[in-house]
């Protein structure tokens, strides 16, 4: 799919994923047995939607490994929270040790995947997440880049544009990086999208959308075969 769409608008009439399916599509890409972070925002939502059947022991960067869904109502432990600070559940096994190890973990390459949001993505996989220019404060970097960079796979979560419309998978990324050629794979509420050495290849796209309108969302080019599935959910 040629072409540069960066000064496009959307095509705005058609819905678009929630955020909770956001985060139900990434589930899928986890496997049986991973060490998985997860970063703020969609990718927190994660854990409550992982397929039948599969463990997947969830760290957090405040040191837990082994986390499960966020506590419900009248269930919390505010000893025992992520690093949202969002009371959560524990699976069987789950360990709890200090900070600093949390960190080495993430350092060390023992995450097999981490999920991470994004303010841009680019074409090669760079990633930008902690800071707008313009916006109010110095931003908070937290463990983003170690994270990014130490993890075996990364997924980012997102909107696929801004709230002015603006693509936020770009040629190249005009905000403060994060991470360059990070990203594995992009999830968003329009499509998923493999970020390879041949460029954004277009695996699937929100119910309703083709893969036209959701170029025309897109500032960089994607790669689509001749028919892209649709984003389902069981």
């Amino acid at each position: 799919m040629p072409g540069d769409a960066s000064q496009e608008k959307p095509v705005a009439a058609k819905p678009r994923l929630t955020r909770e399916q956001i985060a139900q599509r990434a589930a899928r890409e986890l496997t049986d047995g991973a060490y998985v972070n997860l970063g703020w925002g969609i990718p927190n939502l994660i854990a409550e939607y992982l397929p039948k059947g599969i463990t997947v022991h969830f760290h957090s960067e405040n040191g837990i490994l082994g986390m499960g869904p966020r506590a419900k109502p009248g269930q919390e432990d505010f000893d025992q929270v992520d690093a949202m600070k969002v009371p959560v559940t524990l699976i069987p096994g789950a360990s709890f040790f200090h900070q600093a190890d949390a960190h080495l973990m993430t350092r060390g390459g023992h995450l097999d995947v981490a999920v991470l949001g994004g303010f841009q993505v680019s074409e090669k996989g760079d990633l930008a997440n902690w800071k707008i220019p313009g916006a109010k404060g110095s931003g908070g970097i937290g463990g983003a880049m170690d994270i990014a960079a130490g993890a075996k796979t990364l997924i980012v979560c997102m909107e696929h544009t801004t709230k002015d419309g603006a693509p936020k998978i770009v040629k190249q990324c005009t905000y403060p990086l994060t991470g360059l050629a990070c990203v594995d794979v992009i999830v968003t509420d329009l499509a998923v999208i493999d970020v390879k050495p041949e460029g954004l290849v277009l695996r699937e796209v929100a119910p309703g959308w083709t893969a036209e309108e959701v170029q025309k969302a897109t500032g960089a080019p994607l790669i689509a075969k001749s028919r892209v599935a649709e984003i389902t959910f069981v």
